[in-house]
């Protein structure tokens, strides 16, 4: 149940951001806001575009059943809902339909005592599809999260501070929005977590979900209020600003690559040329970008890696990360501050910087609770085995 719930929410989101983004869109169309419009759908459009490109090529869509029947289903942007619809049906049948074939899995407990036991678990074949499903999703909600929804809630935000006004479907698109990019950002953690415990059985409580829940809000609430309070008085200087950005994250990755003396990544997909494997890798590397310019990454792209995914956890790296970000953003909010408008006299601009830098605050002291306390897999770290 708990795999189709993941589903479920994943599809919903998705769904729904598009819809009111829509909607918001032909509002914009009817006041004569070409731009806010234009940008509006850029932001849903484009997602949406290399969502069901990675279903199709890299989740194989079209080598299942009725390949051409999905592709159009994918070219009618209903890739996803088509997924979850099959997962209800696959869900359903259970226990009606016997299953030709099952798999065995062995997963360690965490250590009790000091020991740790190996379980054998028997996995249908009905299991194994909603697992496929799962993690296809989970991936296009990362994808949808922060190459779709975090500029779409930097955008309206903007829009928001120079209209000096929240409308209901503006309001409804940011709520939404805010809510795809955590949720997103929570299948990073708990995909870094599975990816380096992987001979473990995890298990995540309610209170490790409500910190990472937290975290994340907090820190991608006030990286988002930075960049839009920035923007709005600075707005030939944000250039810069997301360029530096986007260069630090995107080359970091290759010059690590670079410095590693490894052969050039050949097993991604055999079907592939070197021409379309390098277009993967820098798509991949973009995806990461997109992801570190709101909040850190939990997964760090490793090119060097069979897997493209480094599995260890960098603490320094980390910890640097979270140092230059509240710099970074404290800087911004003193540029604003210098030169802010009058649209702000409304606002005790002092106090409204002290919120922000205490947010961020907030987001470490709930980061370093999860790590500290509500882990999953914290016993590894204290155990002797």
């Amino acid at each position: 149940m708990r795999l189709l719930t993941f589903i479920f929410v994943s599809v919903s989101l998705f769904t729904a951001e598009t819809t009111a983004a829509l909607f918001l869109s032909s509002m914009y169309s009817s006041a004569g806001d070409q731009i806010w419009q234009g940008l509006t759908l850029l932001f849903t459009l484009v997602p949406s575009v290399l969502v069901q490109l990675t279903l199709t090529f890299i989740h194989r869509d079209l080598s299942r059943d009725r390949p051409l029947v999905l592709l159009l289903l994918h070219i009618l942007q209903l890739g996803p809902i088509v997924r979850c619809l099959e997962a209800f049906c696959i869900y359903g049948s259970v226990g009606r339909v016997e299953e030709p074939y099952s798999t065995i899995t062995r997963k360690k407990q965490m250590p009790r005592g000091g020991q740790s036991e190996e379980v054998e678990r028997q996995v249908g074949q009905a299991e194994g599809k909603l697992f496929t499903h799962k993690a296809a999703l989970a991936c296009t909600s990362v994808i949808q999260a922060f190459l779709g929804s975090a500029p779409q809630l930097t955008l309206q935000l903007y829009i928001c501070v120079l209209q000096q006004g929240v409308s209901i479907g503006r309001g409804t698109l940011m709520v939404i929005s805010l809510l795809s990019i955590v949720y997103g950002v929570l299948h990073c953690n708990i995909l870094a977590i599975q990816i380096k415990y992987d001979d473990y059985e995890v298990d995540f409580r309610p209170m490790a979900y409500l910190c990472i829940f937290l975290w994340r809000s907090f820190e991608i609430a006030t990286r988002v209020v930075v960049l839009v309070l920035f923007s709005s008085v600075l707005q030939l200087w944000v250039l810069p600003v997301v360029l530096l950005n986007f260069l630090v994250f995107f080359l970091y990755p290759w010059i690590l690559f670079w410095q590693s003396h490894s052969p050039f990544p050949e097993n991604i997909e055999k079907t592939l040329t070197r021409v379309g494997t390098t277009i993967v890798l820098c798509l991949l590397t973009f995806l990461d970008v997109g992801i570190n310019m709101f909040c850190w990454s939990a997964v760090q792209v490793k090119l060097n890696d069979p897997d493209l995914i480094n599995k260890s956890q960098n603490w320094y790296r980390m910890a640097v990360y979270y140092m230059l970000r509240f710099v970074e953003n404290a800087s911004l909010l003193l540029l604003w501050y210098i030169n802010k408008t009058d649209c702000y006299k409304f606002f005790c601009s002092p106090l409204l910087v002290l919120q922000l830098l205490a947010a961020y605050a907030f987001a470490i002291f709930f980061m370093l609770v999860f790590y500290q306390f509500c882990h999953p897999c914290r016993p590894l770290t204290i155990s002797p085995t």
